[in-house]
């Protein structure tokens, strides 16, 4: 009973931001496949950054400046932690291609939050990619290499733990956050996410290339931008 009925423009509207949704994650593991868990993480702190923009020139309010520099120096930590190389290029393309999309997707989620539940704004977003997805799924397969399309038993638990905890709630906490808070500054909360995500692939996975000084430069600068904007945040509150 907590879905309730909606415009069709709105309808259109949700069904077509689930399509960015669906596509920020597919560029998002499509990094992950090419060049591994940290390089993804560590492009999808650029969130910040392209919110910076996005979100004055989509809502038609002024750039702040301070928005800007603390995206700039997220990007900074990025590019200390990994440094341009070379043989991550095609990760990182689509690991910055994610993370716009990224940006774009809260922006867009916070207009409509201020005219309607989390509930009913969940259901056709996360319907909408569901459908964008099994129509983009066919132009992604490779008829050349074999893939196993049918999950385990094993692989479906670990799947509904993806689609409900990590996805479903998440999803609902985030949209609640933001009839509070601007996207950017959700979005910037959102650099934490490689911080831990790449602790957690270095024990799970042995991802430990980046342990060295590069490494804990480029997290302090990505804590250091959210650790300021949380501060701000407080302050105007």
């Amino acid at each position: 009973g907590s879905i309730k009925k909606i415009t069709v423009r709105d309808q259109l509207g949700i069904l077509l931001l689930g399509l960015v949704a669906a596509l920020h994650w597919t560029f998002f593991y499509g990094a992950i496949k090419l060049s591994g868990i940290s390089i993804a993480l560590i492009c999808f702190s650029a969130v910040g950054f392209f919110s910076s923009i996005l979100e004055p020139l989509i809502n038609r309010r002024p750039f702040s400046l301070v928005e800007i520099l603390l995206g700039l120096l997220v990007i900074a930590g990025i590019a200390v932690i990994f440094q341009f190389d070379e043989g991550h290029r095609d990760g990182i393309f689509y690991g910055i291609i994610s993370a716009f999309l990224g940006a774009v997707f809260p922006i867009y989620n916070r207009n409509y939050m201020q005219r309607m539940n989390a509930p009913t704004l969940m259901t056709w977003e996360l319907s909408g990619g569901a459908l964008w997805l099994c129509i983009i799924i066919p132009f992604l397969l490779d008829p050349a290499v074999p893939v196993k399309l049918t999950p385990s038993a094993k692989d479906f638990g670990w799947l509904l733990v993806l689609s409900w905890a990590c996805s479903v709630w998440a999803f609902q906490l985030s949209s609640n956050a933001l009839k509070s808070i601007s996207a950017f500054t959700v979005n910037l909360s959102y650099n934490l996410e490689p911080v831990y995500g790449i602790l957690m692939a270095f024990f799970i996975y042995k991802e430990n290339k980046m342990l060295g000084a590069p490494f804990y430069i480029g997290v302090f600068l990505i804590v250091s931008a959210v650790s300021i904007q949380t501060i701000r945040t407080v302050r105007k509150s």
